[in-house]
C-alpha cells in the first residue's frame, strides 16, 4: 500500500459485479459477511449487456414466427420478414440499454459496497482499485473471490486483428444488419447468432472446423439445427478453416484453406472463450496472469485458505446459470468458514459441494429447433466407464407435438446407468424442449430410480409425455 492510500476492511471482497460476482456478494451478506464488489464495467457483467440477455431477446422473435409458421390457420399471416428495428429496439430495453442503474440498487439493497475501477491483488487478501477516486487499498478479513469471467478467445489467424472482427459482444449489440455475415465456429454462440442474424435478413456463411454443430451435446442435435439452418438459408462449410482474412475500409475478405475468397460485410469470431484473468495481480500470489484458476468443489482456489475463482474463471462450465450456482456453493462455504464451521458438508451434493459441475450441467441452445441437455452423453457416460444404454424417441410421436403445428422435428433421448437404474444424462431436440429440461435436471441430479419415475406422472397432451415414451422404450 503507497502513502496516503485509504484501506478499508471486509469480511470478503468480491472482483467483479456480474451475475456471479453478484450472487456471491448475495450469499456473503445472507450470511452476516460486510462484502466489497469490484467492478470495471457494468454491473451485471456479460451475461446482462452482451450475453444470454441480448441473445435471448434477439432469438424469441425468431423462434416465435417459426413456430406460428407451423400452426394452421396462423401460417399465412406470418410469412412476411421480421421487423429488424423493431427487433434490435427490443433487443435495447432488455440490455437496459447497457444502463446498469438497476442492478446497482440491487447491490445496495443487500448491503454489499461497490467500488468502480479495475481491482488487483496486491498480495494475500488485499486487493487494490484503481477507479475515478484513485486508489484504494481493500482487505478481507476471509476470502477474495475473482468472479471476472471470460472473454472471446481470438486465434492467431494472418489479417484478423485488423479486420474488426466481431466477437459475441459485437454479434449481440450491433445496430444494424450485416447484409453478409461469415462465422467461424460451430458451437453454440455461432449456432445462435447464425439463427439470429439469418432471420434478421443477413447471408450467412459458418465456417466450421469439425464435421458439424454443437460438438459438445448428442450429435443429433447439432444434425438438427445444422438441417434447420440450411433450410433457412445459411451456408454451411464443415471442415473448413479461415486461412486468413483481408480487410481495409470496406467489406471483409476471408480466404479459406482451399484458396476460395469468400467477402462479407461482417466476419464474427466464435471459437472458444479465454480467462478474464491477464490484468488482476495474480502473480502476486503465486498464480500466473491470465491462466484459468483450478479450484476445488467449494471454488476455492488450490493450495489457498482465502482465495475463491467462482464462474468462468474456474473452467469447470462456462456458463451463467452454473457460474451463479457455484457461486451459492462458494458464498455458502466462504460464510461457514467464517464462522468457524468445523466439517463443512462437501460429501457428494452436499451444501458445499459443486457437483452438479460434472454431473448435472444443464444448458439450452436457443436455435430453431431448441436443443437442451442435462448430465452427460453416450459418448461421455462410456468414456467415464459407466455402463450404460440410450434410450431414443422421435419426438413427433408424442401427443403434445402434434399442438405445435405440422412438421414437428424432434427426437429425444434418455441415458441410463444399468448398474444403477438412475438416468445420468438426458437430451431433448425440438420446438418447446427447453421447458422439459429441468424435470431433467431433478432427474438427474436427484439421482431418482427409474421404476420411480413412472409414478411421475406427465400431463396430457403435453411434450412432457415424452418422458413416459422413453419409459416404455428403455423397458421394452
Amino acid at each position: 500500500m503507497t502513502d496516503g492510500m485509504k484501506n478499508t476492511v471486509y469480511d470478503v471482497v468480491v472482483i467483479g459485479a456480474g451475475p456471479v460476482g453478484e450472487n456471491v456478494a448475495d450469499r456473503a451478506r445472507a450470511g452476516g459477511l460486510s462484502t466489497a464488489v469490484v467492478e470495471s464495467e457494468l454491473v451485471g457483467g456479460e451475461c446482462s449487456y452482451w450475453a444470454c440477455m441480448p441473445s435471448k431477446a434477439l432469438l424469441r422473435p425468431v423462434t416465435a414466427r417459426a413456430d406460428a409458421r407451423r400452426v394452421p390457420g396462423l401460417r399465412g399471416a406470418v410469412q412476411g420478414p421480421l421487423d429488424a428495428a423493431e427487433v434490435l429496439a427490443h433487443r435495447d430495453e432488455y440490455t437496459s440499454h447497457w444502463k446498469d442503474d438497476g442492478q446497482v440498487s440491487w447491490l445496495a439493497d443487500i448491503g454489499a459496497d461497490l467500488y468502480r475501477g479495475q481491482g488487483r491483488l496486491t498480495g494475500r487478501r488485499t486487493v487494490v482499485v484503481t477507479g475515478p477516486e484513485g486508489e484504494q487499498q481493500l482487505t478481507a478479513r476471509h476470502a477474495v473471490a475473482v468472479c471476472t469471467g471470460s472473454r472471446a478467445a481470438i486465434p492467431e489467424l494472418p489479417g484478423l486483428a485488423g479486420a474488426r472482427p466481431w466477437t459475441s459482444r459485437e454479434a449481440t449489440s450491433a445496430q444494424s444488419v450485416p447484409g453478409r455475415l461469415v462465422i467461424v465456429g460451430g458451437g453454440v454462440v455461432a449456432t445462435e447468432m447464425a439463427t439470429v442474424w439469418q432471420a434478421l435478413g443477413s447471408r450467412v456463411t459458418m465456417l466450421v472446423r469439425g464435421g458439424g454443430l454443437l460438438p459438445r451435446m448428442e450429435p443429433f442435435a447439432g444434425e438438427l439445427v445444422a438441417s434447420a439452418l440450411k433450410e433457412a438459408g445459411a451456408d454451411l462449410r464443415f471442415h473448413m478453416s479461415a486461412a486468413s482474412v483481408e480487410r481495409g475500409d470496406g467489406p471483409v475478405t476471408v480466404v479459406l484453406e482451399d484458396g476460395e475468397r469468400i467477402e462479407a460485410d461482417e466476419i464474427l469470431i466464435a471459437t472458444g472463450r479465454a480467462p478474464r484473468t491477464d490484468d488482476i495481480g495474480l502473480e502476486t500470489v503465486g498464480l500466473t496472469a491470465g491462466s484459468w484458476l483450478t479450484v476445488d468443489d467449494s471454488c476455492r482456489v488450490e493450495g489457498s485458505d482465502w482465495l475463491y475463482a467462482v464462474g468462468d474463471v474456474n473452467h469447470r462450465v462456462l456458463l451463467t446459470h452454473q457460474g451463479k450456482y457455484q457461486a451459492r456453493i462458494a458464498g455458502a462455504a466462504i460464510t461457514a468458514r467464517a464462522q468457524g464451521v468445523p466439517l463443512l458438508e462437501t460429501d457428494r451434493w452436499g451444501a458445499h459441494a459443486a457437483t452438479a459441475d460434472h454431473a448435472a450441467v444443464s444448458q439450452v441452445v436457443f436455435t430453431d429447433p431448441e436443443a437442451a441437455s442435462c448430465g452427460l452423453t453416450l459418448a461421455e457416460a462410456e468414456s467415464a466407464g459407466h455402463r450404460v444404454r440410450a434410450v431414443d424417441y422421435d419426438m413427433a410421436g408424442v401427443a403434445g407435438a402434434g399442438l405445435y403445428g405440422d412438421g414437428y422435428r424432434g427426437r429425444a433421448r434418455m441415458v441410463v446407468d444399468l448398474d444403477r437404474e438412475i438416468v445420468v444424462g438426458a437430451t431433448f431436440v425440438g420446438p418447446g424442449v427447453s421447458e422439459l429440461l429441468h424435470s431433467a435436471s431433478v432427474a438427474i441430479a436427484g439421482e431418482v430410480p427409474v421404476e420411480r419415475l413412472w409414478h411421475a406422472v406427465p400431463a396430457y397432451p403435453t411434450i412432457s409425455e415424452v418422458w413416459l415414451r422413453l419409459l416404455e422404450t428403455y423397458r421394452h
